[in-house]
């Protein structure tokens, strides 16, 4: 079962909104899924997402 609370807030912390945590890859699901508890940076976050878009 996946930790959907521990994703959600995972998910939170970096800015994204409800409609973007269930619009994230697999890649990105996985990512939140391992729950590692490493802070990420939301602005570099951010910068990612823009120079790699999804679709």
């Amino acid at each position: 079962m996946l930790p959907w609370a521990e994703m959600f807030r995972s998910a939170l912390s970096v800015g994204l909104s409800p409609r973007e945590f269930w619009a994230l890859s697999l890649k990105e699901w996985r990512w939140l899924a391992a729950g590692n508890g490493t802070p990420v940076n939301p602005e570099h976050l951010h910068e990612l997402m823009k120079e790699y878009p999804d679709g």
